[in-house]
């Protein structure tokens, strides 16, 4: 357990965790009550909770009816856990 707290960066809207082959995730952990989401404008296919690849850097995630706009970062060759769609 040591080991996985050493190597988890925390952020402003999640966490990131290095990924176990070296490809870029995203994991959206929380929702607003969005029925769905989208990623730079481009419907998301994977449910809450299941990583699904993304291109690293600076990413925009919204409700799927473009409400909520929140932009974050995602390093390369790590699982981003979205969690906080506060202010």
């Amino acid at each position: 357990m040591l080991l996985v707290g050493a190597c988890e960066k925390t952020e402003t809207r999640g966490r990131s965790t290095p990924s176990k082959d070296g490809r870029t995730y995203l994991v959206i952990v929380e929702s607003p009550g969005c029925a769905a989401f989208r990623i730079d404008g481009v419907p998301w296919a994977y449910p809450m909770g299941v990583p699904g690849v993304v291109a690293p850097g600076r990413r925009e995630i919204t409700c799927s009816d473009d409400s909520n706009r929140i932009g974050f970062e995602v390093t390369p060759g790590t699982t981003f856990h979205f969690d906080y769609w506060g202010p």
